[in-house]
């Protein structure tokens, strides 16, 4: 029954992201726009209650590891409010490096690009791109700019 149920898991994953190794591990539950424009490396790990909305590529490097609750964003919305009642959307990728350590309650924002063996505090929001072997740290809400 176990080996049944793994299968099962297996064709269910393959089908709901078609660009995932076999080798790439998911652990459920798991919440993703598309799945299309998802890209999960050889060894990629992926703990609970990630978020992964994919409306553009997102591309994560073999041996990454993923830890509970982080979110991966890739859509961005106009700064005017009238243009954002329009519904108008666009979408930046994400990028993310080999043997990266993301760690839980993470949030990777729109058009980030994480390099190799970079380590992502738990908690952190990640507004702009690591480069490789970097540590990177924190959650500082500040005012950046005043709307018109």
């Amino acid at each position: 029954m176990i080996e049944q149920d793994n299968q099962d898991y297996a064709q269910r994953c393959q089908q709901l992201i078609p660009h995932k190794a076999s080798t790439a591990t998911i652990s459920t539950p798991i919440f993703i726009s598309y799945g299309l424009n998802l890209t999960l490396a050889d060894k990629v790990f992926i703990n609970v209650n990630v978020t992964l909305q994919d409306n553009a590529p997102i591309v994560i490097g073999e041996q990454t590891m993923v830890g509970p609750n982080a979110q991966f964003y890739t859509s961005c919305h106009p700064l005017d409010a009238k243009l954002r009642c329009f519904g108008l959307e666009t979408a930046k990728a994400i990028n993310v490096g080999k043997r990266v350590w993301i760690g839980g309650g993470a949030i990777i924002m729109p058009g980030v690009s994480i390099g190799d063996d970079a380590i992502i505090g738990a908690g952190a929001v990640v507004t702009k791109n690591v480069a490789a072997k970097s540590v990177v740290v924190g959650n500082l809400a500040k005012p950046i700019k005043q709307l018109s």
